[in-house]
């Protein structure tokens, strides 16, 4: 029996009745099956297996499963195709041109760093001015009628511009750019991973994104503008690196040769570092964030330019930020997120387990925070599906914050004397003549300065009861706030939620060793860092982040075993918020590793199968049909077999691959031979060709074939990859893995021993195969692929 047979008969194909289950995957030039090894069709198989969950396909799902894989993304071409016009191209341009190219890379990236700062400079400051109105309006109106008892009425104003606020950004994300709801941050993970996210590098997304926050955090929900920034840095990036606008159809005709894939990846990662270091005036943690979070593949020399992206950007926002508060020169506004200038504290040997303690205590709120959350999503996907009702609920969160901040405010009795206030709008309600009620003084301010109050106030300016219930309330409003249909960020309520209970446990400490002097900034930094990285599951970059916020080096070892346990524990229940996200709405994505234990699972049992192919000189009929009829990306080019005989399973050997973008390209300039004679030099063909039309090809249904040229023939040669990446049937799953995740790849034809063409493996094959982690168990589970989510 020949090779090919033996790779035909290991294919299942899946039955009739579970067909509305499985549609086609858009990405492969294959017809999609779900292939299980006749050897291991069984569930939980113990001999050998190693516990891997076989996912049948007669399983129904509800939305919000975290077993579905979404047939509907697609993936990037981050494998650059080598054809012969590009090779042409260099060819001819030479050493001068690449000289050039460098230098028109750091060029963008100075301007990505530059444009980045100064809309966070414009958000800042529309945030700042409206808090400020908005705030002094409710002081004069709660010391008003105070006088009258008739708290109602301020009470009632309050919900009521909450409401008003929140409303215009709801409105904005549900009906004009719903991609830029939340912090944008699983988005462009999921992007510079390789996935391409619909609409999620848009101008009107950078619009709706920049607009949402300041009505967010103006709105007084619990969110932040810190992650937006990220988002917005990404959005900046893409559109400038292009040269061109598609949402505006304006073409600025520079820049052309970085109209691709991998070219823009790489500036999207720079775009979303200088995003975090314009919010947190973090250079260093801007890189490290995008490495360790984002960006899937690095070199040294965008480790460079990104760095340099990022001092710019913070640089460019100190500057502008100083500038506008009257210290123009003197650089002492590095980010959005200013925590001030904290005193190194000292600790102690025996302190260390304390660390640690705060960092069970963070993972452990953070888990229980990304399940609430994660329950919450559920119940929205399956729910609150309509544009209206998500309005609805932003509007309700608006209102409830209002209520919780007031009815805090009016039944907790926390006065403190006037003099050492940290708020620009102390209220007294009903303290005493020269006092001010402390948690007004934390409500009636934005999160950001709540945070500094609560890293900087000494010790007794908060009763223990009222920090006990401010942890709770903002707890449970982060967690609701985290996926409405609002912009805003989770970065700004957790470190706020974690310096309240790292205040509370510095004066459970204080009042069980009443000899020592307790520095309570010290434990609501720790505490601070625990709350976010229990719930982020970062480490390297966060820990880099809160020193350079703090601008204290020597706080780095109690942060660093702070964030490491947290991420131990939280681990330990499930997994961090934005991995919990992306897994529910279905994005294949691939994580740092292959899958272990899983090298007998071979290519065969992977792959697609049957494949369509097309021939080196293939007639435009043929292709036109092709293209209608199926929806895939990619196409190998191959011979025509060399036997005839319809008893013999024969296959075709491989000579290159092809992109449907390409094909469509040349079908709308009409790249034909009419006859023999004609080849692709008598047509004038370079590869601004296909940049032109570069990010949004036409669809097929829109050119106009007419039915003489469906006789004529396109030779492919020249436009096709001559070498694309190739692997045989019989390598493992973590081999197919490693190429794709390494490479970028968007489609992988798996040969025989002949080169000939016997099926096809794309992202969505590779990413079915999945991890599980729960509370020490581990073991692999096979997704299923569905096109209604």
């Amino acid at each position: 029996m020949s090779n090919s047979t033996k790779v035909d008969d290991t294919i299942s194909v899946i039955t009739s009745d579970t067909a509305n289950l499985v549609t086609n995957e858009e990405e492969a030039s294959t017809s999609h099956y779900i292939q299980l090894n006749k050897s291991s069709d069984i569930q939980d198989s113990g001999d050998g297996s190693h516990g891997i969950r076989r996912r049948q396909p007669v399983q129904k799902f509800e939305p919000g499963s975290m077993n579905i894989l979404s047939a509907k993304y697609e993936s990037l071409d981050y494998d650059t195709c080598e054809n012969h016009l590009l090779l042409d191209e260099e060819r001819k341009r030479g050493y001068p041109f690449v000289v050039w190219k460098d230098i028109a890379r750091w060029f963008i990236v100075l301007l990505i760093g530059v444009i980045t700062a100064l809309i966070a400079f414009t958000i800042d400051i529309c945030i700042e001015e409206f808090s400020k109105i908005k705030y002094k309006q409710l002081k004069k109106s709660v010391d008003t009628y105070v006088l009258l008892d008739e708290l109602y009425i301020p009470y009632l104003m309050w919900v009521l511009t909450n409401i008003c606020i929140v409303f215009i950004g709801s409105m904005l994300v549900s009906y004009v750019e719903p991609v830029a709801a939340g912090s944008g941050i699983p988005q462009v993970k999921c992007y510079l991973n390789g996935v391409k996210v619909p609409r999620v590098v848009r101008i009107k997304t950078l619009f709706v994104k920049a607009v949402g926050v300041i009505t967010a955090v103006v709105g007084g929900l619990a969110g932040g503008k810190e992650g937006p920034m990220i988002h917005s840095g990404a959005v900046v990036a893409a559109g400038i690196s292009q040269g061109k606008s598609t949402t505006f159809n304006k073409d600025f005709k520079v820049f052309q040769y970085f109209r691709e894939d991998h070219e823009k990846r790489d500036f999207v990662s720079g775009g979303a570092a200088a995003g975090v270091s314009a919010a947190f005036g973090a250079p260093i943690g801007g890189v490290l964030f995008s490495l360790e979070e984002g960006t899937s593949f690095w070199n040294q020399g965008l480790t460079w330019r990104t760095f340099f992206g990022t001092v710019v950007s913070t640089f460019t926002l100190n500057f502008a930020l100083s500038a506008y508060h009257g210290h123009p020169g003197e650089l002492s506004y590095p980010g959005l997120l200013n925590l001030g200038k904290m005193e190194p504290f000292p600790f102690q040997f025996y302190e260390l387990p304390v660390f640690m303690m705060f960092g069970v205590v963070g993972g452990v709120l953070g888990a229980l925070w990304n399940h609430i959350n994660y329950k919450l999503t559920v119940f929205r996907i399956r729910y609150v599906g309509s544009a209206w009702l998500r309005v609805v609920e932003a509007c309700l969160v608006a209102a409830v914050s209002a209520s919780c901040g007031f009815l805090m405010m009016f039944l907790l009795d926390d006065c403190r004397p006037l003099g050492e206030d940290p708020t620009k709008v102390p209220l007294q309600l009903f303290c005493a003549d020269g006092e001010y009620n402390t948690l007004a003084a934390i409500w009636f301010q934005t999160p950001e300065a709540s945070v500094r109050s609560f890293l900087h106030d000494p010790m007794g300016s908060y009763k223990p009861w009222s920090l006990l219930v401010f942890v709770v309330v903002y707890f449970l409003l982060s967690t609701w706030t985290f996926g409405l249909a609002v912009s805003s960020g989770l970065f700004i309520p957790n470190l706020l939620t974690g310096a309240a209970w790292g205040r509370l446990l510095a004066i459970i400490i204080q009042y069980m060793l009443p000899g020592n002097s307790i520095n309570p900034a010290k434990y609501a930094l720790v505490g601070a860092a625990a709350q976010l990285g229990g719930v982020v599951r970062m480490t390297i970059s966060l820990t880099v982040i809160i020193i350079e916020t703090t601008g204290q080096i020597s706080n780095a070892l109690p942060i660093i075993i702070t964030l490491v346990v947290a991420k131990w524990t939280g681990d330990f229940f499930n997994e961090g918020i934005y991995d919990i996200h992306i897994q529910l709405a279905g994005v294949p994505l691939l994580p740092w590793e292959p899958p272990p234990l899983t090298h007998n699972i071979y290519a065969s049992e992977v792959m697609s199968h049957p494949v369509f192919t097309l021939r080196t000189v293939e007639n435009v009929g043929h292709i036109v049909e092709i293209l209608k009829v199926v929806s895939y990306n990619g196409f190998p080019v191959v011979d025509p077999p060399l036997a005839d005989d319809a008893e013999v399973t024969t296959y075709k050997r491989l000579r290159g691959l092809i992109r449907r973008d390409q094909l469509i390209v040349l079908l709308h300039n009409k790249i034909y031979n009419e006859n023999a004679n004609t080849t692709w030099s008598n047509f004038n063909v370079d590869m601004d060709m296909f940049r032109k039309e570069y990010p949004r090809y036409p669809s097929i249904d829109k050119l106009d074939i007419q039915e003489w040229e469906k006789t004529c023939m396109i030779d492919l040669r020249p436009f096709m990859n001559p070498s694309p990446y190739t692997l045989p049937h019989r390598a493992s799953l973590p081999r197919l893995f490693r190429l794709f995740r390494a490479l970028g790849l968007r489609h992988l034809p798996i040969v025989n021993d002949h080169n000939e063409v016997v099926g096809m493996v794309t992202r969505k094959d590779i990413a079915r195969y999945r991890v599980w982690r729960h509370r020490g168990h581990m073991g692999m589970e096979e997704l299923l692929l569905s096109s209604e989510i």
